[in-house]
């Protein structure tokens, strides 16, 4: 803090130090000036943005597909799919596709993602509901907020739970 000052003068202490006269609030009566190094400050600023960039998750859309006359065990692994992909933090796109005659009966199709979607229901929430377009019946499901932030129990938490027991 070294008070109010002329821009010369500002300027003048700045140029003793090796250092730059940087206006930080100028639209303040008297404008607010700081005397410091602007290229280490921005080569800071740089790093910093990297860094909180680096540590940002891209959300992604995944699909999955389904076809009206899907057996058990093809719908179970695609339900596991479903499941890894919104423990990741994914938004999943159901797409349930008709061929032939198979679109007359868009009731069995809406009946299987909904039942899927009730058993993504603890890890996700519908974000659109069933709708036809053209051929494809397409359902949307997001992850649940703390879907990504996985529940590590310590090694010590363990033989607690069976002491209980």
């Amino acid at each position: 803090m070294l008070g109010i000052m002329s821009a010369d003068e500002g300027r003048a202490i700045a140029r003793e130090r090796g250092l730059d006269l940087v206006e930080v609030s100028p639209n303040s009566r008297p404008p607010v000036c700081r005397v410091m190094d602007f290229g280490k400050y921005k080569y800071e600023q740089n790093k910093k943005d990297r860094k909180a960039r680096s540590k940002q998750h891209q959300q992604q859309l995944k699909e999955v597909k389904f076809r009206p006359k899907i057996e058990r065990h093809d719908l179970e692994v695609k339900v596991r799919n479903a499941r890894r992909f919104l423990g990741e933090n994914h938004k999943v796109k159901l797409t349930m596709n008709f061929r032939g005659r198979e679109v007359t009966h868009s009731e069995i199709g809406k009946a299987i993602l909904d039942r899927v979607a009730e058993e993504l229901s603890d890890v996700g929430n519908v974000e659109t509901a069933p709708r036809m377009e053209g051929r494809h019946m397409l359902m949307l499901l997001s992850p649940k907020s703390g879907g990504a932030k996985k529940r590590k129990e310590s090694p010590e938490a363990a033989p607690e739970v069976e002491a209980e027991r």
